[in-house]
């Protein structure tokens, strides 16, 4: 059977599976409600007045008043937040039906059509007297990429609203013409430097029915990898233009740029039944998810650069693991995960959901981490709630940024996160990520389905799932890869009852299930001991604890004191493990004592004489295996310098600290943190 394009971010005409859409699934209590309340009752309010206060939304009353360049106020990009804020609000008018929030997207799409030109150009930093010619500053001047964000949000208010009358969706096809006409086969032939038009142009390709914006995403995609940006100080991978991207083997340079480029590129697979592409795709998704992405999801290594490191280069006191790049990331791991439907995606999203996208606004909802680190070692400055804050540059929550990409970023996916809870094949359906919510959609076959979950996840490992209707379907249930030991107990409304293993992967019940029937998923949500991989040389000899999808972290607002050295002088009581009580997981430390100042390496002398004294600690021979002996480490003169190996020890009986959820830190004031806790 035929029916409407899910009322979703994402709608590929192909696939594995289909989102349910905003119209199919409704979350209706628990974590994330909480989040989604907070953000529509106080994050998008905020927004709006820091649009207002910073003149980014002013900038299109001065466009359209002829005023440019004059007065206009914030970066190259900052049109976009305005885009992303307008997606947000368009989402979260579609969740739950706010008049008052229509009538500000209303009045913010009528300041934007204002200073659109005639023939579609729409920005506020180029194209008029005064200012740089259109199109002229292709790699930085983000022109495409604010227009990407301006489709995004185009579709966002014709799912959810089709046919509104404010003209968002007239205004975004007429730039989309316009970007089409300019940059097509026989135009243009540039790409903007900050991949995302691709996305947008695709999304609204499938939206309005308009091939045509698919090709041009499509053009995009291929053309960048041959150098048509030009070199930069960081290499031509910052822009992805380095290799094309049907070569690459792994998401490299700007992490935003980079998951952005290939969400675009993964749509346009789909939508063309592209496989090769599609291949390469898969292939670079899991070489970045195995050597360039944090143990919270994130990606991110450089701050500089804002950019993946090299593989394994994951320091957790300077991960930059930016906002953006995890709302990158879960975008593009869902178009994979409708593309193939591995399960492998949606685990990456929900660590991702709870260790990145959950971390960045404080428990108000009206401050944000834009970077988010794994280890702060001095305690943060609280910052001015009026002022305006250098990007990453505080360890608390700000409540804004020079550069604020991420508030919004951050209340679009809130906004929109009921469509990526469940998903619906040919034969039934899927619950992706578990919260209390209600379902309700019609299957291919005509049978109409009605789910109703409830759970306390991930406070709780249990996930009742009971059946609303008479109906044959398949019930597909996401076992994450840690829930080893999960089980599914089926109850008929007939009280007989079967349990059954649930491997992690895609437990699937096939049934003709009867209104009353329930389905209960039990996770084994406890504290698990987690190691590196030794070539994460950042996190060689300490641990992190996780329950569920949720890691932990170590604060010291717990240790009794806000200095670091009391974090960092914490040693992990092994091999006792981790306790589960009292709704908060504990573990043992001991306190660090140092018996003596002076050199910190163990293990030997470098004497005055010149001679070599090998030695078992730092300055050890290094073993040269082609010359099949040892070359010499030290060599010295002058006064001997004895290694005095500053004994540390484990002093004192171990004193059990609780551990909070990442994603909570830094709620509480100026502390210090750590995920990866030292052994040793």
């Amino acid at each position: 059977m035929n029916r409407p394009a899910p009322v979703a971010p994402v709608a590929p005409t192909a696939g594995a599976q289909r989102p349910l859409g905003l119209d199919e699934v409704q979350i209706t209590g628990g974590f994330w409600a909480r989040r989604q309340r907070v953000n529509a009752q106080a994050t998008l309010a905020h927004i709006g007045a820091r649009l207002e206060s910073e003149g980014w939304l002013a900038n299109f009353d001065l466009a359209a008043q002829g005023r440019l360049p004059d007065g206009r106020r914030g970066r190259e990009f900052s049109d976009s937040e305005v885009y992303k804020y307008l997606e947000a609000l368009a989402w979260e008018i579609g969740r739950s039906g706010d008049a008052s929030l229509d009538l500000r997207l209303r009045a913010t799409v009528a300041r934007i059509a204002a200073a659109q030109e005639p023939d579609g150009y729409l920005n506020t930093m180029f194209g008029r007297p005064g200012q740089h010619p259109r199109w002229s500053q292709l790699a930085w001047g983000h022109e495409l990429y604010c227009l990407g964000h301006l489709f995004q949000a185009a579709v966002a208010r014709h799912r959810t609203r089709p046919g509104a009358d404010d003209g968002l969706v007239e205004v975004a096809r007429h730039a989309a013409d316009l970007v089409c006409a300019t940059f097509g086969v026989d135009g243009n032939q540039g790409v903007c430097g900050h991949a995302e038009v691709e996305v947008g142009l695709a999304e609204l390709g499938r939206a309005l029915g308009v091939p045509g914006y698919i090709d041009q995403a499509a053009l995009f995609v291929e053309r960048r990898g041959h150098g048509v940006l030009g070199d930069v100080e960081w290499g031509r991978e910052y822009f992805q233009d380095d290799v094309p991207v049907r070569e690459a083997t792994v998401l490299r340079g700007h992490v935003v740029r980079a998951n952005y480029l290939a969400a675009g590129a993964a749509d346009v697979a789909v939508e063309r039944g592209d496989r090769e592409l599609l291949d390469a795709l898969r292939g670079q998704w899991e070489r970045t998810v195995a050597r360039r992405t944090y143990l919270t999801g994130g990606q991110g290594s450089h701050h500089q650069d804002e950019a993946f490191g090299r593989d394994f280069e994951l320091p957790g006191d300077r991960a930059y693991s930016e906002t953006c790049a995890g709302v990158g990331s879960i975008m593009f791991a869902w178009r994979m995960l409708l593309a193939d439907g591995d399960m492998r995606y949606a685990d990456l999203i929900e660590r991702t959901l709870y260790n990145v996208v959950a971390t960045s606004p404080a428990d108000d909802g009206r401050s944000f981490f834009y970077a988010n680190t794994l280890h702060q070692r001095v305690p943060g400055v609280i910052p001015d709630p009026a002022a305006t804050s250098p990007r990453a540059s505080s360890s608390l929550r700000a409540p804004w940024f020079e550069v604020s990409c991420c508030p919004p970023n951050v209340a679009r996916t809130l906004a929109s996160l009921d469509a990526y809870v469940a998903t619906a094949t040919d034969v039934g359906i899927r619950l992706l990520q578990y919260a209390p919510s209600s379902i309700r959609t019609t299957l291919p076959s005509g049978a109409e389905v009605a789910l109703e979950v409830d759970t306390r996840y991930p406070a709780d490992g249990t996930v009742q799932v009971r059946i609303a209707t008479d109906a044959e379907f398949v019930l597909g249930l996401r076992v994450p890869a840690w829930a080893i030991g999960a089980s599914a107990r089926v109850t008929g409304a007939d009280g007989r009852t079967s349990v059954q293993p649930a491997p992690p992967g895609l437990f699937e019940i096939r049934r003709a299930f009867r209104s009353g029937d329930t389905v209960e998923l039990t996770l084994p949500l406890v504290p698990r001991v987690t190691r590196a991989d030794p070539r994460i040389d950042a996190a060689r000899g300490c641990i992190a604890i996780e329950r569920g999808p949720e890691v932990l972290a170590l604060e010291s607002v717990d240790l009794g004191a806000a200095q670091m050295d009391d974090v960092e002088d914490a040693v992990a009581g092994l091999p006792v493990a981790p306790v589960d009580r009292d709704g908060r997981v504990w573990l043992a430390v001991h306190r660090r004592t140092e018996h003596a100042d002076g050199w910190p390496y163990e293990g030997g002398a470098v004497a005055a004489s010149g001679d070599v004294r090998r030695t078992s600690g730092a300055g050890r021979g290094v073993s040269d295996p082609a010359r099949g002996a040892s070359d010499p480490a030290v060599e010295a003169s002058g006064a001997a310098v004895e290694a005095s190996g500053a004994a540390v020890e484990a002093s004192g009986a171990a004193v059990e600290v609780p551990l909070v959820p990442y994603h909570s830190w830094g709620n509480r004031g100026p502390s210090t943190m750590r995920v990866w806790i030292p052994t040793a």
